[in-house]
């Protein structure tokens, strides 16, 4: 039996916008941004690993949101031409920066970077599923999947309805793409309340996660601390994040990722050029957005922006690396003195944090792994469907209601700023569901059916968790206040 085990899960999801009916739209950005800097980047470092035969395992989840635009023949079209655009500029870039070598290296190496994205990319026939399917295939990585469209499931309660769908359909989805059911689900926002395990169980789902607070403040207090997953009273299990290894990734001043050598985010030539220059490549020819060409490292607070290392960034990112295997074996080292079994650290993350956010991450992420896998280490990266056939049995628990973020209890998801959108929600699922038993018993010709079924998808993308959170955060609120203006009125009509 191994010392301990060492989960890392990521969750992969962007809220779903395709706009056929503009030539280009900003809100698609996010996912050409999001393959470009996050997805395509885990897949490079996936083929090294295999490659180098390291053995490894890794958690995905993949939104179904997501996984309905990474397959959408439209939107990879419009990504190619995307990353067409960012090479031209790339390669105007290196013109530009003749007169100064340092950022000249930094524009070839982007030039570089996008080349061997488009490669892959085709490599793949533009759908990147195909190469999640494959390390499945190989054993390397666990894939999950997540609510239909987002939903926030703690505040759709008020219909069971609205919680079987969003957790059904976003099975089917995954069903659908992949050809085989996930053993994991990811609770959108990790939101969780007692008695949502009965939909889980009924949807053939074998675990999930909460936030530390929801195993540490469980109806029986937790034997193994948050170092093993509690079995709900139906066989579904709960796993909880660690928050050591949470704190080292995420905390905003603690966590790796602000380290000074590591790329800035904030600095991009789409706000520093001359706006006759970067028009071609920003917004509408005017309206300045990122375009992922960044010369800065974070340098410090209060500091002069230098320039951006990649060597010194990437040794960085191995130093950190083994600071988190390290700190993880004396985790386990400690932990294993206290429990009768050992220990399950759940390590789980937004997927877009590697490589959007912290653009070292990927490369991160690809040394742990391959120290983990190193001989030196009791420790053995699973998934948690590997762990539950290793140890059993569980405590039988209930955990309590919790999500993450802010304060840990659907704050962010419910406040002064976007609570108006769920009485509208409750009153359209309410309507729907009294409109769909009404013709139980009647004969639904053709149209009606179309009709129905796109009522049932609006109220879907209504219910998505990205429209509370945009509202709360500030961004592109307008946005977020249409769409879902929008599909209630297309469910509600």
């Amino acid at each position: 039996m191994q010392k301990g085990f060492l989960s890392i899960v990521l969750h992969a999801h962007l809220p779903f916008v395709r706009h056929p009916e503009y030539d280009n739209f900003f809100e698609e950005i996010w996912l050409f941004e999001a393959i470009t800097e996050c997805y395509i980047p885990l897949i490079r470092s996936l083929e090294k690993l295999h490659q180098d035969h390291v053995n490894f395992k890794l958690t995905l989840s993949l939104s179904p949101p997501l996984i309905s635009m990474l397959s959408n023949e439209l939107l990879q079209a419009r990504y190619i031409a995307h990353l067409n655009k960012q090479i031209e500029l790339t390669e105007k870039e290196i013109i530009r920066t003749v007169g100064n070598p340092e950022y000249q290296r930094l524009a070839r190496l982007y030039r570089r970077l996008y080349l061997n994205t488009l490669d892959i990319f085709s490599q793949y026939d533009s759908n990147l599923l195909t190469a999640f399917k494959k390390f499945n295939h190989l054993g390397y990585l666990e894939l999950i999947t997540c609510a239909a469209t987002h939903g926030f499931l703690p505040l759709l309660n008020k219909s069971e309805a609205a919680v079987r769908s969003q957790i059904n359909i976003g099975m089917e989805t995954f069903i659908t793409h992949f050809g085989f059911a996930p053993e994991g689900f990811w609770l959108p926002e990790c939101g969780y309340y007692p008695g949502l395990e009965k939909h889980l169980k009924n949807a053939g789902i074998n675990y999930f996660f909460v936030d530390t607070h929801g195993i540490e403040n469980a109806s029986e207090p937790p034997k193994n601390g948050v170092y093993a997953p509690l079995n709900c009273g139906n066989d579904v299990m709960a796993f909880a994040r660690d928050p050591e290894s949470s704190r080292q990734v995420w905390n905003s001043t603690e966590g790796y990722p602000g380290d000074y050598d590591y790329r800035e985010y904030y600095s991009d030539i789409g706000f520093e050029l001359e706006l006759d220059y970067i028009a071609p490549y920003i917004l509408d020819g005017h309206t300045r957005i990122n375009t992922g060409i960044k010369y800065h490292r974070i340098t410090g607070q209060n500091l002069p922006k230098e320039i951006y290392q990649p060597k010194q960034a990437h040794y960085k990112a191995q130093l950190h690396a083994q600071d988190f295997i390290n700190k993880r074996q004396l985790q386990i080292n400690r932990l294993s003195t206290e429990m009768e079994r050992p220990p399950m650290i759940v390590a789980p993350y937004d997927a877009e944090l590697f490589g959007h956010w912290w653009y070292e991450g990927p490369q991160w992420l690809e040394c742990v792994l391959r120290l983990a896998d190193s001989n030196e280490n009791a420790l053995q990266t699973v998934s948690c469907a590997d762990y539950l056939k290793q140890v059993a049995p569980q405590q039988i628990a209930t955990p309590s209601a919790s999500t993450w973020g802010d304060q840990g209890y659907s704050h962010f998801w419910i406040n002064e700023s976007n609570d108006w959108i769920y009485p509208l929600l409750h009153k359209a699922a309410t309507d729907l569901e009294k409109f769909v038993l009404t013709l139980q018993n009647s004969k639904v010709n053709p149209l009606q059916e179309r009709v129905l079924n796109q009522a049932v998808r609006s109220l879907l993308l209504a219910q998505a968790s990205d429209w509370p959170f945009i509202m709360q955060t500030g961004t592109t609120v307008e946005y977020a206040n249409k769409r879902i203006t929008d599909h209630l009125g297309m469910c509600m009509k």
